[in-house]
């Protein structure tokens, strides 16, 4: 009857042309970069840490606990520094000065 062809043959699969990326996968586990915008604050400690959260963009989601861990470790490091700086001397009250 009819020479036509029933549709039901799965499209062959063509491969990037040379030079061309592949098309995404649609694996939700792929690493994708969140572009998150990360602005320098001025203290270097606290800069290098938040430039470290861009290492999660190129590592499968399994990865960034690693990343996150270490980035939450420089900033703690960063704010006990702090505490270590040499503040404005803390005026001691006359214990009989008397109420203020």
């Amino acid at each position: 009857m009819s020479d036509s062809v029933t549709g039901t043959e799965a499209p062959a699969e063509t491969a990037p042309a040379e030079g061309e990326a592949p098309e995404p996968a649609d694996d939700p586990a792929a690493p994708a970069p969140l572009d998150v915008p990360r602005t320098p604050t001025g203290d270097a400690g606290v800069d290098a840490a938040l430039e470290r959260l861009g290492d999660a963009d190129h590592l499968a989601t399994d990865g960034h606990v690693e990343v996150y861990e270490d980035v939450h470790r420089g900033l703690r490091d960063a704010l006990t520094a702090l505490d270590a700086r040499p503040g404005p001397p803390v005026p001691v009250r006359d214990p009989g000065a008397g109420p203020r």
